[in-house]
């Protein structure tokens, strides 16, 4: 039986010193991960507050405490998302020597980070916000993209990446894992290692250069 959250029903003082408490913090992350995976799985029409609620035995109440309405949690689902993109980016950045291997490092380190802190909501669909919240998820997606052609862009400098059209490249990596983030989830025992050496086979082998004959 669902018992009644306190943090639902707090005052508003008592509410300001309850939204920084490492309680908090750690209901509204996981509010976000149960948000996310549903979303991916239903689309953000189909999904409810109700069953993000129902999925971490919460009730309605406790989901509003945090956020106002869908419109806000599913904006701060791709807030949430785009900063964890932007932290796997830095690191692949900072750690791999040629742009195929932070490309790659970058697409590990996306699964291992999806195994392990649930999928990433990723943009594409951007309908249900509202302008200011669809700019904002925008310029930073199209910054952080960005970055992403970097790789390929320095892969075909440094000639670890064959010649390539970068922005069509970038672009089906990103459908690629956008696909990803809502079949995985339906198929037990599929792991980070076996994701990678598929895609490997199918998309990092093919930016390979090929030996001289």
């Amino acid at each position: 039986m669902k018992g009644e959250d306190p943090d639902a029903t707090a005052g508003t003082d008592a509410s300001k010193a309850l939204a920084h408490s490492p309680k908090s913090v750690k209901k509204r992350d996981a509010i976000l991960r149960a948000a996310i995976e549903i979303i991916n799985i239903k689309s953000f029409a189909l999904a409810s507050m109700s069953e993000i609620a129902a999925t971490l035995d919460l009730r309605d109440a406790a989901l509003y405490y945090y956020f106002p309405n869908k419109q806000a949690l599913a904006f701060a689902c791709h807030l949430r998302s785009l900063e964890r993109f932007e932290h796997l980016l830095i690191d692949a950045d900072r750690t791999g020597q040629t742009g195929a291997e932070k490309l790659t490092r970058l697409l590990r380190d996306l699964l291992v980070d999806s195994a392990e802190n649930g999928p990433q909501l990723y943009f594409g669909d951007l309908s249900y916000l509202t302008e200011t919240q669809r700019d904002e998820v925008s310029i930073c997606g199209q910054r952080l993209t960005g970055e992403l052609e970097r790789f390929v862009e320095e892969g075909m400098d440094d000639g670890s990446i064959v010649p390539c059209e970068t922005k069509l490249v970038v672009q089906l990596l990103l459908g690629m894992l956008i696909w990803l983030a809502r079949w995985v989830p339906t198929i037990e025992g599929v792991t980070p290692d076996r994701l990678m050496a598929a895609i490997g086979i199918v998309s990092l082998k093919g930016l390979e250069p090929r030996p001289s004959t």
